[in-house]
């Protein structure tokens, strides 16, 4: 690891702009920006007020990690109509919540574990938003300035069991179920960016983030009226159409245009 001066990120405009995660690196895991082919290696989460260089890395010396470590993944059930239509269930009045636990989380190339007892793991290509700050009870105004990045998520969920159960809390559980990365960026995708899930190189679903029925911002809002959200958070922002099943062997891709792709091999 190359040493550098103690930068901070917050006061470098040219570091703010750059995607952050988390990288492995000599064993240790670090937070870190991406630029180019180098890891800036950091003390802490960039989005962190006082997050200050630690050093550098080649980028092919590193492991990519899930971008955040979060307490608690909130999910929405529902977000796009044409994906109700195709399980055949009422959009709601207000968002459908439900929370994935952290240790559902993955990161990009690590292994899909598909659980021996269900029978239909299905993939779901998702927009994943990354809360930067504690909050509770945000407003419209307010709602940006919570927000750290976007990243790519999948939603993996045993979808025969989401039948059996009636409720879809071990359905979205099960370990590995919940892939994040492989970097986070700064800016929101524009309402136009698409959505969408490849296996094995072939698309087999797709959407735009315009699709939604509530916006990203507006379900941190309803969000963070519901509970309070701590840095590193992450919430889910829903699925479009065309979600189906996986199989051992195959390997899953989540791009979200303007922010990354997120690849996963299933076990």
């Amino acid at each position: 690891m190359e040493s550098a001066s103690c930068v901070n990120v917050g006061g470098d405009a040219r570091l703010r702009a750059l995607p952050f995660g988390r990288v492995l690196f000599n064993g240790a895991p670090c937070y870190a920006l991406r630029d180019g082919e180098t890891a800036i290696l950091l003390d802490r989460p960039a989005y962190d007020p006082v997050a200050s260089v630690a050093g550098s890395a080649p980028l092919a010396a590193c492991t990519v990690l899930a971008p955040v470590e979060p307490t608690k993944v909130v999910a929405v059930g529902l977000n796009y109509r044409a994906h109700a239509a195709e399980l055949d269930m009422k959009v709601q009045a207000e968002p459908i919540l439900f929370i994935k636990p952290s240790t559902t989380v993955i990161g990009p190339g690590e292994v899909i574990v598909r659980p021996a007892r269900s029978t239909q793991v299905d993939y779901e290509a998702e927009l994943a938003l990354i809360v930067g700050q504690r909050c509770r009870d945000l407003t419209p105004p307010t709602a940006a300035r919570a927000v750290a990045g976007y990243t790519c998520g999948n939603d993996v969920t045993a979808r025969d069991l989401q039948k059996v159960d009636g409720q879809w809390t071990r359905a979205k559980s099960f370990d590995t179920f919940c892939p994040l990365g492989p970097w986070a960026v700064r800016a929101a995708p524009p309402t136009a960016a698409r959505v969408s899930a490849s296996i094995d190189g072939a698309v087999v679903q797709e959407g735009r983030v315009g699709d939604m029925i509530v916006t990203p911002l507006d379900l941190l809002v309803f969000i963070s009226g519901v509970m309070t959200l701590l840095p590193g958070d992450v919430i889910m922002t829903g699925t479009p159409p065309g979600v189906g099943p996986l199989a051992s062997g195959q390997v899953v891709t989540i791009s979200v245009e303007g922010v990354g792709e997120l690849s996963n091999p299933v076990g």
